[in-house]
């Protein structure tokens, strides 16, 4: 009996010690802690825009790429200083053309990256590029009393899809509709290879020519 009170105590002392220290009310297994999300949404943002265009031209017997005219007319409102504007839209131009035409990160079957250096990773060269054709137009922002807007990522964000688009574009007439970026001259010759062996359907039967092509 004596054995049995004790039990009883012990028993009666953990369940005691339990409701004592949970003041949460939380469910079993749910551990106590503090969390809290918050969204602001500004009513003040600021709309960049614009449009690009590019052309390319591909050798059909390498897969060479060549970029041969860039043009770029981009609103970002008043200029405070328009040479660090231009900068910043060549800047983020090159950098666009370099995701679609050159740059990657390439791994052996063993999981080994082999563009590891400036050796082996193609970053974009001034060499490589026209001389890009910049224009504006002249939008005030109304968000604020300087009427500017952002620039920053312009040139990076739509060069990347209007160089894209143009490859593909001349690529259609052997029946391309979509390559992987980036658009490396191994990538182009391989899919022209294959198209004109059968591997990809032809939409209007021609042998593809180099060709031209871009994106508004």
């Amino acid at each position: 009996m004596a054995d049995t009170e004790r039990t009883q105590r012990v028993d009666d002392g953990v369940g005691h010690g339990r409701g004592a220290g949970d003041r949460t009310g939380l469910p079993d297994g749910m551990e106590p802690y503090l969390d809290e999300t918050a969204y602001h949404d500004t009513p003040n943002c600021t709309w960049p825009f614009g449009t690009h265009i590019a052309i390319v031209e591909i050798d059909q017997e390498t897969g060479k790429v060549d970029l041969v005219r860039y043009v770029a007319v981009d609103d970002v409102g008043k200029k405070i200083n328009p040479m660090i504007v231009d900068g910043q839209l060549h800047g983020g131009i090159a950098q666009g053309v370099g995701q679609a035409l050159w740059e990657g990160a390439i791994y052996s079957d063993d999981g080994q990256l082999q563009t590891g250096s400036m050796l082996d990773y193609a970053l974009p060269r001034a060499a490589w590029f026209p001389n890009l054709e910049l224009d504006e137009t002249v939008t005030p922002s109304p968000v604020n009393p300087l009427g500017v807007k952002g620039v920053g990522e312009a040139g990076a964000i739509a060069s990347t899809a209007a160089v894209a688009n143009a490859v593909i574009d001349a690529l259609s007439p052997l029946g391309i509709r979509h390559l992987d970026m980036p658009y490396t001259p191994q990538t182009v010759w391989r899919a022209i290879q294959a198209a004109k062996g059968g591997g990809a359907a032809r939409s209007d039967g021609s042998d593809g020519s180099n060709g031209t092509g871009g994106q508004a």
